[in-house]
This record gives C-alpha cells, sequence and structure tokens, in this order.
C-alpha cells in the first residue's frame, strides 16, 4: 500500500513559532512532526510515500530527498496552489491504483496500523475514517455511524446550540479505495470532511475506526505544546492499541448524572455538577473513561433505543462543552422479566450484558485491549459492585451523601497524569 502525506499546510495559527518553516516540519522531540509520520508507516511496512507540498516544499524534499536515508521511497507532488485536503489527489491519480492512506500533515499519530488495514478489509469499505472523541468536540467535525460501524452523517461545525451529537472527531487519517477519486474535480479546491464525504456516504461504503489510540492535531500554539509534553511523557507511544490500556469503567445514572427524575428523554438528562471535572481527570491520565450502564427502560418500553441514543448525545455534547470526553458508551436495553403492558419483547431477554453479568466489560475489553487487573469499576449500586468483582476490576461505591464521582476518582491513587 502507498501512503499519501498532507504537507503543504501553511500554519497561519502558528506563525509566531514556526516563522520561515512549513507546519509539518515542526519538530516533536528530535524528529518533525512528518518524520515520526514516515517512521510510523515504515514500522507497519508502508514504504511507498507521496508527500503533497505547496508552501515551503523546498524544506521538505531538502530534508527527505528520496527517502532512502529513513528506509523508504519518498515522491513529492508539489501544488502551486493550495487545493484543499482532497484537490491535490486527482493530480496523482495515475499511482493511486490500489487502496491507499491519506494522512493530514500536522496530525501527530501513534497508531496500530495493522488493526486499521483489518478493519477496512474486512468492511470491504470504499472509505475508513479514523475516528476517536477529543476535548474539543465543539469546534470540530464530527461523524455519526451506526451499530455496524457504517458512516451515516456528517456534522460539520459549526454545530447548532440546540442539538446533540455522539463525541466522534473525523482524525485526519483514512484508508481510501481508488474508486473515491472519481467524486473529484481536477484543479478544484475541495476538501475531503466538507466536499466529498457528506456527498457521497450515501452512494458508497464508508466505515469509522473508532479508537483510543494517540492523534492530535497540533495546528495551534495550545495543541502543540501539549503534543510536546505528551511525546516527552511517553503517552504517545503508550497509547497505542498494542499496549494493555487501563480503564475506570462508570456506571451512569446517579454517577454521572442526577436521577432523582427517571431520565427517559432528552431533556431528563442533568449532569452533575462535578461529572466533568472527574471525567476530565481520568483523560489527562492513562486510563480509558468507559460507560457500562444498564438501560432496561428500552425493554419496559418507556424508551425506544433511538430515544436513547438522543440521550447519549446529550451526555457527550455536555461533558466535551467542558473539555471532557468518554472513550466509549456500552449499555444493556435489556430485561429478563415479562408480562408487562408496553413492554418491547425484543429486549425482554435473559442476556450476558446485563449488569452484574460482565458482557459489556468484556466486549470493551477487546474493544480497546485492556487489563481488566489494574482497571477499576465506579458504580452506586450492587449491581455494579459486583460486575466489578465478577469481572475482576477494583470496585468503588458511590453513597449519596459521602462520596459522589469527583470523590471516588480522587481516591484512586495511580490516577495520575504523566509528568
Amino acid at each position: 500500500m502507498r501512503a499519501v502525506i498532507l504537507a503543504g499546510g501553511l500554519g497561519t495559527r502558528l506563525n509566531k513559532i514556526i516563522k520561515n518553516l512549513p507546519k509539518p516540519m515542526i519538530k516533536i522531540g528530535r524528529l518533525p512532526i512528518l518524520a515520526h509520520q514516515v517512521e510510523l508507516f515504515k514500522k507497519y511496512g508502508i514504504k511507498n510515500i507521496t508527500l503533497a507540498t505547496c508552501y515551503l516544499s523546498e524544506v521538505i524534499e531538502k530534508y527527505f530527498k528520496n527517502g532512502q536515508d529513513f528506509g523508504v521511497r519518498i515522491n513529492y507532488s508539489k501544488e502551486e496552489n493550495p487545493l484543499g485536503t482532497a484537490g491535490g489527489l486527482k493530480e496523482i491519480e495515475s499511482q493511486l491504483k490500489n487502496d491507499f492512506f491519506l494522512l493530514y500533515g500536522d496530525v501527530m499519530v501513534d497508531l496500530d496500523i495493522a488493526e486499521l488495514i483489518s478493519f477496512h478489509k474486512s468492511k470491504k469499505s470504499a472509505c475508513t475514517l479514523v475516528l476517536h472523541p477529543n476535548d474539543h468536540p465543539q469546534d470540530s467535525d464530527l461523524v455519526e455511524i451506526d451499530g455496524k460501524q457504517r458512516i451515516i452523517a456528517f456534522h460539520p461545525k459549526p454545530h447548532p446550540e440546540n442539538k446533540y451529537f455522539n463525541n466522534l472527531v473525523n482524525a485526519g487519517l483514512y484508508v481510501l479505495s481508488p474508486k473515491i477519486l472519481k467524486y473529484i474535480k481536477r484543479g478544484i479546491k475541495s476538501d475531503f470532511g466538507k466536499d466529498i464525504f457528506p456527498k457521497i456516504f450515501k452512494k458508497e461504503k464508508l466505515y469509522g475506526y473508532v479508537t483510543a489510540e494517540y492523534l492530535k492535531d497540533m495546528g495551534t500554539p495550545d495543541r502543540l505544546a501539549e503534543v510536546q509534553k505528551d511525546y516527552k511523557s511517553g503517552k504517545i507511544a503508550g497509547l497505542n492499541r498494542k499496549n494493555k490500556r487501563r480503564a475506570i469503567f462508570l456506571d451512569r445514572d446517579g454517577v454521572i448524572n442526577d436521577t432523582s427524575d427517571d431520565v427517559c428523554k432528552t431533556e431528563d438528562f442533568k449532569l452533575f455538577p462535578w461529572a466533568s471535572e472527574a471525567i476530565k481527570k481520568i483523560n489527562a491520565s492513562e486510563f480509558l473513561a468507559i460507560v457500562i450502564t444498564n438501560q432496561p427502560a428500552v425493554a419496559k418500553g418507556f424508551c425506544s433505543i433511538e430515544e436513547l441514543d438522543e440521550i447519549h448525545k446529550r451526555m457527550e455534547t455536555l461533558l466535551g462543552r467542558e473539555g471532557a470526553k468518554l472513550d466509549a458508551v456500552y449499555f444493556c436495553p435489556h430485561h429478563p422479566d415479562k408480562g408487562f403492558a408496553g413492554e418491547n419483547p425484543k429486549y425482554k431477554i435473559n442476556c450476558d450484558c446485563r449488569k452484574p453479568k460482565i458482557g459489556l466489560v468484556k466486549r470493551a475489553e477487546k474493544d480497546f485491549n485492556i487489563n481488566l487487573k489494574k482497571s477499576y469499576f465506579i458504580g452506586d449500586s450492587w449491581r455494579d459492585i459486583l460486575c466489578g468483582k465478577n469481572a475482576g476490576v477494583k470496585t468503588i461505591k458511590i453513597e449519596p451523601g459521602k462520596k459522589n464521582l469527583a470523590q471516588a476518582v480522587n481516591s484512586i491513587y495511580f490516577l495520575k497524569p504523566r509528568q
């Protein structure tokens, strides 16, 4: 496979820092971010690399030459005028006969490329977008997927204030089939996120590969400083999926949100005032923040799966507005007892995912390569605590008036960000 890296960005927001340097040549540690990207592809056997350049392209060409010193083969596609994230690909269409990677040159990434390729092939995808939650979804382009991870909607920024969305952000790394190129017009500036994907997702099979691995653009001074800090601490390499992760599993109702009233409508969901700060503390550590929740209201007929999805969108949106993110939300809609008026018989089953059973925890363990022995479960009921114990994780019980989520998180000794 070939990798195409878009390395023509001006870096306008970083002018005071980079001066006469192309944005992808900013150093993270000893190497420019572009060199980190090249090394990542080489690590996974992707050694044919095209650098799409524009601004100060000679600086990049002088550094990388033909790629021989880096153990890869590099060629260049120079744009005289910027053509956006999509427009420039049409100029090198003849080189793109097979599926290929496209990566934005200002994204610091450490990701298990082999897993991404496997997912892309298993879905027979025309285009796979790497997606992840971030701590600023309100100013990010968001993507919506269904239960099979097929993309069903795009939500470009700015987002209307009265709508809620899942926190799934287009991370700037794709695996593309050459068939996508037919939707790009030669010589016309265009952007995948705004001009191409929203127009073709109903025509072609587009899928979202959701990951908690490290992908962060460094296009602002604050984000650049964060990336440099994360590299120095070892966090970037540590989040690769090949490494076992630790998680803090969170119940939802009574832990993240108030349950003074039943939560069956979007407007019923109200965050506890301490929830965002507690989850932000988890985000700053090496732990994943994963919700594991029983939602028998679906089986009982009090709300539909669609209404539950809207409630979770509200949860993720409200958290995101305060700089907090959940790495995943797993829910059980089932209930074993039958015979009640208005119930939904489809969900009246004896499942393996209703706490205190551990089906959802095991799903998360597989999806994120979690070390359960070094993980925690925070909940407010005996079902949460027994689920944690059944799964072999440490447990912390929230008790109203005595311990809330913030206090529970603060009690975890190892919950410290890398220095």
